[in-house]
């Protein structure tokens, strides 16, 4: 559907003498400007103004302005919930069951949204909006996040005119893989660059641009930051301060701020904590050394997001001064609940858990200087993301609240004293745009899932807009309905039909703390069958519980991922991380096809990864240089040039099954010189690979960025790459991935 084009009101003669000009009036009554702010990974309890005892007060001030929702839901996972917001519809349904890091091959998990579904910022463009996106994408499939694209799941295709950020479910904050519409740019180099910085001045730069050139046009702005999500990195000021506070532990802590969220108003006297996470151990029987690196992590956590919302202060600091802010609908949201992908313990660098190790407190206690640092990204155990969740059960990718109940901030200066206090409607990610279509006066979507609940942004006694909501991740399955709840957490491998289910009555159970299954087995009979009949309709099945990190590696037979010969050229621009061909969990065989000269020269052949880790192929004073960092272990291998002329430069790396890997250095096809690196993985860091220069940092203290190659010395590089190893066994036990 286009936008109307009004009738011509002028007169056309044979000249212009003859003929009585006409424009479109713009003196139209000006449409509300909105801004959305997603955060990433961030629990129901982490905001000051849900109970945190973290410094929020940019977000505080809204809630003290507005309302906040205190039944708002979401999906388990980023991509789902970011593509319900955005079309009002059902995840599986519009083809986003899963991540957008991958098509598993069927309709309801093609990685992306369906063509045929109208997005927010396309439908606000046909009633004179700009739409603008800073930050986190996450609806194309990795295979397409590529300097080629293609383009058509990018943002700028789906209906926003501009776009700066990162496409990836997660980045790093210093050394971020960045694009600017429809296509790469390099990260800034500037001293004390921060991600989050970056998207702030972006959104200013954005909106300011707006209100001189298109004063009478309003703006949608969606800010989505990559925090709170892993790697926590934030100016080490930040994270200081909340050591000391933090230090009572995730057991105290959960009960302040149940005790807070009481005192609020936003939690019902009586309500009771939900039982302890299975694998999480009191913090009382904890070692000294595990309380102290863990109140570190989590104190890096907190910093990351009193530094986001400081950003978040400064855009809506830009809005105030343009004059714009009392025309501005503000809304603030988390795409889902805390995450424990950072296992039982934790680590000061996320690239540990997210290889699947598993330090132990006294082999992180000398990394802890590092900490909110390029090389410091830290991730939290998972006691304090069951914190962040208070007082619900569970985490980020289950169904139950603690990864589906979501902080909701809406504020709306303009609309008077009636938009403030608290919400107890239930409120689901796919009513947002319904919602905002109202508020905005825009023509209601056909064919939507979600409800409009506008009535209830300026009356508290507003009936709640629909009856049921189902739910489904990884095989974990949840119904809600008129009040009451039924929810399983499936095991994988489980026959669906054995899976146990809880039922609650959310209208005096808030936290879904007492199962009522027992006393109700008709209600919850009634539920499980509503659910099976929703599933149907939503286009859920086939059920799919194969674990987080098995669907990740499910590219199908598309991408580079999938391709078995791979030509690399000086000049052409960085592979990204997405691709996944950067690690070193496959068996690779890698030519470099070089002149004569190379033999004389210094400099880089292939670079994957920076300074967190990553492996180095390179010329250096005379010799065939192999270098690979992870975890701050380093490894080289290095061989001599001979004194006639050389053509082919070569590695090959082989795994093994018990985690390690070979790599063999060859010259001209002979093999002269090999290592064993103790542990190989697929997230050497957050930075892709490179072609003859290092772009950023590197690990090796052997060289300095840029270490290039000179020019004419390098023909081309010829990848061959075979089936990925897994990282390691426990991955899936500690349930990591890099969403």
């Amino acid at each position: 559907m286009s936008a109307s084009i009004p009738a011509f009101e002028g007169t056309v003669r044979t000249t212009v003498a003859e003929s009585t000009p006409w424009w479109p009036s713009t003196n139209g009554t000006k449409k509300p400007n909105v801004v959305m702010v997603i955060l990433d990974d961030t629990g129901w309890s982490d905001l000051g103004c849900y109970g945190s005892e973290i410094h929020t007060p940019t977000l505080d001030g809204l809630a003290q302005g507005g309302v906040r929702f205190t039944r708002f839901h979401v999906t388990p996972l980023c991509s789902p919930t970011r593509a319900a917001l955005l079309s009002g519809r059902n995840h599986h349904s519009i083809g986003m069951r899963f991540l957008a890091d991958t098509d598993t091959g069927f309709p309801n998990s093609r990685g992306s949204i369906r063509d045929d579904v109208r997005l927010l910022p396309q439908i606000l463009g046909e009633n004179g909006y700009a739409s603008y996106l800073v930050g986190k994408w996450h609806l194309a499939p990795l295979h397409e996040i590529t300097p080629a694209g293609p383009h058509h799941n990018w943002p700028l295709a789906r209906g926003f005119d501009r776009y700066y950020g990162f496409l990836d479910g997660c980045v790093d904050q210093y050394e971020p893989e960045l694009y600017a519409d429809n296509h790469a740019i390099p990260v800034p180099q500037r001293e004390g660059y921060h991600l989050s910085e970056d998207l702030a001045d972006q959104a200013i730069r954005l909106v300011t641009d707006h209100t001189t050139f298109r004063p009478d046009a309003p703006f949608f702005l969606q800010f989505a930051m990559g925090a709170t999500h892993a790697p926590f990195q934030a100016p080490r000021e930040y994270i200081d301060k909340y050591v000391e506070v933090f230090t009572k532990g995730w057991d105290q802590t959960r009960i302040d701020r149940l005790q807070r969220q009481i005192d609020m108003g936003i939690v019902p006297e009586g309500t009771n904590l939900a039982e302890r996470n299975d694998g999480v151990l009191p913090w009382d029987e904890l070692d000294d050394e595990q309380k102290h690196v863990y109140t570190h992590l989590q104190a890096a956590f907190a910093g990351f997001l009193e530094h986001a919302d400081a950003q978040v202060g400064r855009v809506l600091a830009t809005l105030d001064e343009l004059g714009v802010a009392d025309d501005t609908i503000v809304l603030v949201l988390s795409d889902n609940g805390a995450s424990r992908e950072g296992g039982p313990t934790g680590d000061v660098d996320t690239n540990a858990p997210y290889s699947g190790v598993r330090r132990t407190p006294a082999e992180q206690i000398p990394l802890l200087d590092e900490l909110g640092s390029l090389t410091g990204g830290a991730h939290y155990p998972e006691g304090w993301a069951m914190a962040g969740n208070t007082p619900f059960r569970h985490y980020k990718q289950f169904v139950d609240l603690g990864g589906v109940r979501s902080p909701l901030i809406v504020s709306w200066p303009g609309a008077g004293e009636a938009m403030r206090g608290v919400r107890e409607q239930f409120v689901h990610a796919v009513d947002v745009t319904p919602t905002l279509l109202e508020m905005l006066g825009v023509a209601p979507e056909r064919g939507v899932d979600g409800e409009s609940v506008a009535a209830g942004m300026t009356d508290p006694a507003a009936v709640a807009g629909r009856e049921t909501q189902y739910w489904e991740t990884l095989g974990h399955r949840a119904i809600w309905n008129d009040g009451w709840k039924a929810v399983t957490a499936h095991v994988a491998g489980v026959p669906y039909e054995a899976d146990a289910w809880r039922l609650y009555d959310t209208r005096s159970d808030f936290s879904e703390s007492r199962d009522v299954a027992a006393e109700h087995p008709e209600r919850l009979q009634m539920l499980q069958q509503l659910w099976w009949r929703e599933a149907g309709r939503n286009d859920v099945f086939p059920l799919d519980d194969r674990p987080l990190r098995e669907l990740i590696e499910e590219r199908g037979p598309i991408g580079l991922f999938a391709q078995t010969h791979i030509t690399l050229r000086p000049g052409q621009s960085h592979v990204p991380y997405p691709s996944a061909i950067t690690g070193s969990n496959r068996n690779i065989d890698v030519t470099a096809h070089v002149s004569p000269l190379a033999r004389s020269v210094n400099g880089t052949l292939l670079s994957s990864g920076n300074a967190q880790g990553g492996y180095l192929f390179s010329l250096q004073d005379g010799a065939l240089c192999f270098e690979h960092g992870h975890l701050g272990e380093t490894v080289l291998v290095r061989a001599e040039l001979p004194e006639s002329s050389v053509s082919e430069l070569a590695f090959r790396l082989r795994t093994a099954d018990d985690g390690s890997v070979t790599v063999q250095l060859f010259i001209d096809g002979e093999a002269v010189n090999d290592a064993r690196i103790p542990r190989y993985s697929s997230h050497l860091s957050f930075w892709g690979l490179d072609v003859a220069h290092i772009p950023n940092s590197t690990f090796s203290s052997r060289v300095a960025a840029p270490f290039a190659l000179p020019a004419r010395i390098l023909d081309r590089i010829d990848m061959i790459v075979h089936p990925a190893a897994d990282d390691a066994a426990e991955y899936a036990e500690v349930l990591l991935a890099s969403e």
